[in-house]
Parts: C-alpha cells; structure tokens; sequence
C-alpha cells in the first residue's frame, strides 16, 4: 500500500475525524482554517480518492457526499504490513520495532495480541 499524499492524508484526516459523511465544500473550510487549498484542487483529490478505491460517495443534491472505506487504524495496519515486507528478516524488523516502542506502546501490543487469541504466554 503507498503511503498517502499530503493532501490525500488532510482530506482523509477530516472524514477520520468527523466519522460521518462530508462534502467536499466542509473538507476544503476545513484545510483552509490551516492553509489556503483551492476547492477544485480539493474536489479533484477526493475523486482520485474515490476512484484509489479509499472513499465511497453518494450524491446529495448538487453535491457527493464522501465517506472512507478504510478506518484510519486500517490504514495504518497496512502500512505497518508493507514495511514489514520490506525486510528480509521480519523477526530482526519486529525487534528493532519493539525496542523502539514505550512501556504503554507494548503493554497495547500485548493486549492486542490477547485480545485476538495470539498471546500465548504473555
């Protein structure tokens, strides 16, 4: 999976954010309470988005209302997953992720893995 474009990542950020529908008009006030974006610019993004398979839209009224398809917690499993299959020795890459985390970041990894049977003897 590609990591997502800057602006790809603000829009899809928003629709997180909000868990609900939005149009494409709510998405681009929003981005422009931090920086100017044009509202064609923004429109033409969520169509790729849509097209990339990442939204689901539905008219309502003059305008699509854009929701994800994917949660954010979804997107960043595959990422996780992509970079995983980057390494050629994926127990040397959970190592040095591991080493890497906070005492909370593996006390999480540890309910995770017992909350979908994986525990073992944790």
């Amino acid at each position: 999976m590609r990591r997502l474009g800057e602006l790809e990542a603000e829009i899809m950020d928003c629709l997180w954010k909000w868990d609900r529908p939005a149009t494409v008009r709510e998405i681009v006030d929003d981005i422009n309470l931090r920086r100017p974006a044009a509202y064609t610019t923004v429109m033409t993004v969520a169509t790729i988005l849509h097209d990339k398979g990442w939204l689901t839209r539905r008219k309502q009224g003059q305008a699509w209302l854009y929701t994800p398809v994917r949660s954010r917690e979804a997107y960043s499993a595959a990422l996780m997953e992509d970079a995983l299959g980057a390494s050629r020795d994926r127990s040397a890459a959970f190592v040095h992720f591991v080493e890497r985390m906070s005492d909370e970041e593996v006390a999480a990894l540890r309910e995770a893995l017992r909350a979908t049977g994986r525990g073992g003897e944790l």
